[in-house]
């Protein structure tokens, strides 16, 4: 438990830096990129630059905050996929030079096993953690997929989106009603002041537990395109009724498939993981479900729940102590499967 990891996160539009003593997260820097909003989305070219411009400075602030020196360092582990190609070009090249340098070994890790293992990240308290197997509703802008996780680097998807991710849906639905990205936070805040009951919008029944969420946008973007021809500020005399509405759709379609997962299965313990797993309704849903099903339930901090690396710091320690070390000639994917979790 004493090796040290310096980790990175490029995968999308956050440049991260984490220093980590074992499981222990000795600093997690991340560096946000304000462009975007200016778009209503990540637009990867100007991701990859602002890259470039962030991965020095926040490395060196999170080898500062961790209080040790470059020469300290055991491994340095780094996403290599899935995400925007641009970026993690960035994050892969950067590694591959601090491992030369420093004659470390490097270590490759899977964003979404890395969003999965940020349950088990441990900082200035003892985090309570799951034991084997667990399920985990992985949920952020890009992924949303039910795991059965047997073991650190053994998970299963069992479930999984079939179009639309649930943060893509959140995010997708913010910009129809003109909120500002990334609208999934935005639409959180909202729906604190609203009637989850006023609206409701049509939902796909998906069997098994996979999921669908364009037919939910879609069926939100003609309720509003209706009301809006009989009364053109709608949207805005609506909008914290609309966000508790289209938010309750949304949470209630992944805790019904992750329940009936955990009946299906008996596996009593349950986790969420992922961006879209720091939203407060969801983290309710999850305890009233744990409440109402004899459920154990697992959520992770707020500065580990979004894209970090402290979580692939925590995933570079575990592989590292089974002496999974990446080659110089490996190259970043933007997709992958779960045959690579």
């Amino acid at each position: 438990m004493n090796e040290y990891i310096l980790a990175i996160e490029s995968s999308c539009d956050d440049t991260s830096a984490a220093v980590l003593r074992g499981t222990t997260v000795l600093s997690n820097v991340i560096a946000n990129q304000e462009v975007h909003r200016q778009y209503g989305g990540v637009i990867p070219e100007l991701a990859s630059r602002a890259h470039q411009q962030n991965i020095i400075p926040v490395v060196d602030a999170a080898l500062k905050q961790a209080n040790i020196q470059k020469k300290q360092i055991n491994a340095i582990a780094f996403t290599r996929g899935p995400g925007l190609l641009g970026s993690l070009l960035v994050g892969t090249s950067f590694s591959k030079a601090f491992a030369l340098a420093m004659n470390i070994p490097m270590i490759e890790v899977n964003h979404t096993n890395g969003h999965v293992l940020a349950l088990f990240a441990q900082d200035e308290e003892t985090v309570r953690t799951p034991s084997f197997p667990f399920l985990c509703l992985t949920v952020s802008g890009g992924h949303t997929q039910i795991m059965k996780v047997n073991d650190y680097f053994d998970m299963e998807i069992i479930g999984k989106t079939i179009d639309d991710a649930a943060g893509e849906a959140f995010d997708k639905t913010a910009k129809i009603m003109g909120l500002p990205y990334p609208g999934g936070p935005v639409i959180d805040k909202l729906a604190k002041e609203g009637n989850a009951d006023r609206f409701h919008f049509s939902k796909p029944h998906i069997p098994g537990y996979d999921y669908s969420f364009s037919g939910l946008k879609t069926s939100f973007l003609y309720f509003l395109r209706d009301n809006l021809k009989n009364d053109v500020n709608f949207t805005e005399n609506n909008k914290a009724d609309l966000c508790a509405s289209i938010q309750k759709e949304i949470i209630d379609t992944l805790m019904n498939k992750l329940v009936k997962a955990a009946k299906d299965t008996g596996i009593r313990q349950v986790a969420i993981a992922g961006g879209v797993s720091a939203n407060s309704s969801l983290q309710k849903a999850m305890l009233d479900a744990g409440e109402r099903y004899h459920l154990d339930v697992f959520i992770p901090k707020f500065k580990f729940s979004t894209d970090n690396a402290a979580m692939i710091g925590v995933a570079g320690y575990l592989k590292y102590q089974r002496g999974e070390f990446a080659s110089q000639d490996l190259t970043p994917y933007a997709r992958t499967s779960s045959k690579e979790l």
